[in-house]
C-alpha cells in the first residue's frame, strides 16, 4: 500500500473517530443500533432535545458516512450504513451500552 494511501486511511479514521466520540452522537447511534431507523423528530423526543439540534448532529453522522437518510412524507428518518467500521463500532457501543439520559 502506498504511503499517501495509508495516511488518507489515518486521517478518514481519525475524522470518523472525531465526529462519533461525541457524547449526543454516541446516544444518537446507540439509538438507531437498538433501533434500526429512526426518524428525527422521534429520536429527539427520547433524547429529551429539540429536533433541530439532533437533526445537526445526525447531518454530521451521515456526511462522515455513518448514516443515510430517508424521507418519509414530512419526515426525514436515518439508519446505519453498512461497513466493517460501522459493525465494529456497535459492537464496541452495544458492550458499553451508554444510558440516554
Amino acid at each position: 500500500m502506498k504511503k499517501e494511501t495509508k495516511q488518507l486511511e489515518i486521517e478518514s479514521l481519525a475524522k470518523k473517530l472525531l465526529v462519533a466520540g461525541d457524547s449526543t452522537r454516541l446516544k444518537i447511534l446507540c439509538l438507531i443500533f437498538e433501533d434500526k431507523k429512526v426518524c428525527v423528530s422521534e429520536m429527539a423526543k427520547k433524547l429529551g432535545m429539540s429536533v433541530a439540534i439532533v437533526s445537526h448532529h445526525l447531518q454530521s453522522l451521515a456526511k462522515t458516512g455513518f448514516l443515510e437518510s430517508d424521507r418519509e412524507g414530512k419526515q426525514v428518518c436515518y439508519s446505519l450504513l453498512t461497513s466493517r467500521f460501522n459493525t465494529d463500532l456497535k459492537n464496541f457501543i452495544c458492550r458499553n451500552k451508554f444510558n440516554n439520559k
